[in-house]
């Protein structure tokens, strides 16, 4: 049997860094919101509508938001450290993001100020970003560049 190196590509660091400021900011909102609650939520531009719709969520909707957030961030530092587990851990991401999108969309939120529009869009391309990673990690490890 031969033990063969397979050398790390370049893009794999790019795509690691980039995604773990993408998800540190993510785990910072996280962490804020739930240590600061609608203090940071009001200088974070948040209407009252928006801090209530916020506030009303059930319960059992820390599920998902707790898998997207961490689990991307665990997913980011597993893929630069080339662990095969960040696969893992970008999927439960991924199923985090698509249930937070599931939800959002089922029970849509108040009208935003003009100044927050771009909120509207801000499931979806967290969606699609959780996708990207999923994939990316996946074909890396198909790829042998995960260990």
């Amino acid at each position: 049997m031969t033990d063969m190196t397979v050398k790390t590509p370049w893009h794999l660091w790019a795509v690691g860094v980039v995604s773990l400021l993408w998800n540190g900011f993510g785990a910072y909102d996280f962490i804020m919101t739930n240590t600061q609650g609608e203090a940071y939520m009001r200088a974070s531009g948040m209407t009252q509508g928006m801090i209530d719709y916020f506030n009303a969520m059930p319960t059992w909707m820390y599920v998902p938001w707790t898998l997207g957030v961490w689990g991307a961030v665990l997913g980011s530092i597993l893929l630069l450290l080339r662990n095969r587990l960040a696969v893992w851990a970008f999927a439960a991401s991924l199923l985090g993001a698509v249930a937070s999108l599931l939800f959002g969309l089922i029970h849509p939120m108040p009208e935003l100020p003009e100044a927050m529009a771009m909120m509207k869009w801000m499931p979806w391309l967290i969606a699609v970003v959780a996708a990207f990673l999923a994939w990316y990690a996946w074909t890396m490890g198909k790829r042998g560049v995960l260990r």
